[in-house]
């Protein structure tokens, strides 16, 4: 937390990271300078920044999950694009996706003068350069379109520029939603238009023959970006289907990227030559080191986006696999099958790793069954013979279980249909297992007809899904964190990457071991509690984006018994309209007994004889 705080407070840049919009903390994207709307920094980056700005701090969201751009693209059969700016990651495109770039002529000849870079030796210099050439260029009624790298130098150089007089548009991330009006008015007789990188691109700039006549769009670059491509993107602003046009960029030796490469050489040769805070130098001498420079930053970003796929790769194999699991239980066209090889595969690993104290402990843990074998079979006969004496009863366990659920549902089922048939379409039945209450979304009409096979399809699909989903959350953060761990590793001269897919494998097979004990443990214990059918809830039409909610319900404290929450507190009926589970309490214990009209100590907010004391006193 004080990293991230430290981090927020000296690092994240308000109107160059980030903007505030209305109480919120919205990222703005560094290349392309939009907003992005629901991403959130990870790791309470977020909350610090919501801290630092005096907005409401929201809660940390969990990762569901995880991929990364590339691996995303991947999964297409087919990949292909067109870009005006491909060549220069050409190198990745081929590495990363095998793809070929192939440059096309235009349409017509590029007639744009693309000027060398003027060179100064301040900032202050630089501004104070570009709003006289923008003055020049407004006078003769030639459009400018200026390009910033943020929202701070975009608002910095518009003050300049109405301190001057000169009328102007702004495009930044705070006004993106008119990006498209102010961009095509930008190529107007004398209009003047600051943007981020992002402008333009979409969106056509129309000239008129006055406008080609007084030397088409000019683009004035006030910094080089890191990456070519923006500083090509923005130049491609003007001169497109053959018109006039102009670009220059301005630079700064207290530009960042000038900062990082080469200045001191240049501020050098500057002092030498008796160059002056306003005087500039125009060299493509300095260009070339301008650009090596990009290719550099460009080459570094590739190498770390490389790293980070070789990772993900890791991770995508234990993606598609969990995905396929999660998939079947979605379909429900193989449950069947998974449950008997969840339970045949929960029989081996309990036999093979345990002696026979240890079986009859698991086999209580796990199975909910007594071990089916003696101790005198367990050390004289073959593994497969226990093997499949202990799956035959685990089978048997669990088809008499399942059996029961539909047994106990099919009459209140039946009740509900015939009696409120037209007044119900979905109703929700609660199955336990002894911890936690799933409430089961059935259609009420299926449920009759199928005399109830339906609400058991909808419980193991429920916990099968909840199993995966639950643990493949956890996994994704002992993954995150264990990257994070591995990179140590350098420091005994170990490769992080062969570390990070050995313990990757081990976290994994942990997982899968853990749904697998889940899933069988819940299975082998549903039962329905007993339910009058005029306590039959109705369930909610189905959202487009369903949510678990944990909703609580009480033991009573003297007998063990579950005691749903009063239907008709509003709270509770929409926690269980919500779905699907419900948390179980420990038994609440009180070494003095409440009086009948005291609040009861479960803290529920009623009287003790309406709660915990029902039926007590």
């Amino acid at each position: 937390h004080i990293n991230q705080a430290m981090k927020a407070r000296g690092l994240m840049k308000k109107d160059i990271d980030y903007v505030v919009k209305d109480g919120e903390i919205i990222i703005v994207d560094e290349f392309t300078g939009r907003l992005m709307y629901g991403r959130r920094y990870n790791e309470g980056l977020h909350q610090a920044i919501e801290a630092k700005e005096g907005v409401r701090v929201a809660s940390e969201s969990k990762t569901l999950a995880t991929i990364t751009f590339q691996n995303f693209f991947r999964l297409y059969d087919k990949l292909s694009g067109m870009t005006g700016t491909a060549l220069t990651e050409e190198e990745e495109f081929g590495a990363i996706y095998s793809l070929d770039v192939v440059e096309i002529p235009t349409n017509k000849p590029v007639i744009r003068i693309d000027h060398t870079d003027v060179v100064y030796k301040t900032e202050a210099g630089k501004y104070r350069a570009i709003v006289q050439q923008v003055k020049e260029c407004h006078a003769k009624g030639q459009p400018v379109l200026v390009g910033t790298i943020s929202i701070e130098k975009s608002e910095l150089l518009s003050k300049m520029l109405k301190r001057e007089g000169i009328q102007h548009n702004v495009l930044n991330a705070k006004h993106h939603e008119q990006e498209a009006q102010i961009v095509a008015q930008a190529g107007k007789f004398g209009a003047v238009t600051i943007a981020t990188n992002m402008a333009g691109r979409g969106t056509d700039i129309k000239l008129t023959d006055e406008v080609k006549a007084a030397g088409g769009l000019a683009i004035i670059g006030t910094e080089r970006h890191e990456s070519r491509r923006v500083d090509r993107q923005l130049r491609g602003r003007a001169g497109r289907q053959g018109d006039p046009g102009s670009s220059v960029f301005f630079v700064s030796l207290e530009d960042n990227l000038m900062r990082l490469f080469a200045s001191e050489r240049i501020a050098n040769v500057m002092d030498k030559l008796g160059f002056k805070d306003g005087e500039m130098i125009e060299s493509k001498m300095i260009n070339s080191s301008i650009e090596r420079a990009q290719k550099k930053v460009e080459e570094n970003h590739f190498g770390i986006r490389k790293r980070l796929l070789e990772y993900d790769d890791v991770m995508n194999k234990q993606r598609t696999v969990i995905y396929e699991k999660r998939r079947h239980a979605l379909m429900g066209e193989r449950i069947g099958m998974d449950i008997s090889n969840m339970i045949w595969d929960r029989v081996l690993n309990i036999i093979d790793n345990n002696d026979f104290i240890g079986c009859k402990e698991r086999f209580l843990e796990v199975m909910a069954m007594e071990v089916p074998f003696t101790e005198q079979d367990f050390n004289g006969k073959r593994r497969d013979d226990l093997y499949e004496t202990a799956f035959q009863a685990a089978m048997g366990n669990f088809k008499r279980r399942i059996q029961n659920l539909s047994q106990v549902a099919t009459p209140v089922v039946t009740h509900v249909f015939e009696q409120q048939g037209d007044v119900y379409e979905n109703i929700l039945v609660p199955v336990t297992d002894g911890k936690l209450v799933y409430n089961i979304r059935v259609n009420l009409k299926e449920a009759y007809e199928s005399q109830c096979d339906n609400v058991v399809r909808e419980f193991q699909k429920s916990i099968l899904l909840h199993n995966i989903d639950e643990a493949w959350k956890e996994n994704l953060r002992e993954l995150d964190e264990l990257k994070k761990s591995v990179q140590n590793a350098s420091y005994e001269q170990k490769d992080p990457l062969l570390i990070f897919k050995l313990e990757s494998v081990k976290l994994f097979d942990a997982m899968v071991n853990r749904i697998n004990n889940e899933r069988v443990a819940t299975l082998m214990r549903a039962q329905i509690p007993g339910r009058d059918p005029n306590e039959v809830q109705e369930a909610a039409p189905e959202q487009s984006k369903p949510r678990q909610q944990y909703t609580e319900t009480k033991v009573n404290a003297q007998d063990g018994t579950n005691e749903m929450e009063d239907p008709s507190d509003a709270a509770a009926a929409e926690a269980a309209r919500r779905d699907t589970r419900q948390q179980v309490t420990q038994p609440i214990v009180k070494e003095k007994m409440p009086n009948r009209n005291d609040p009861c100590p479960c803290g529920s907010g009623k009287k003790f004889k309406n709660c915990h004391g029902k039926g007590l006193v």
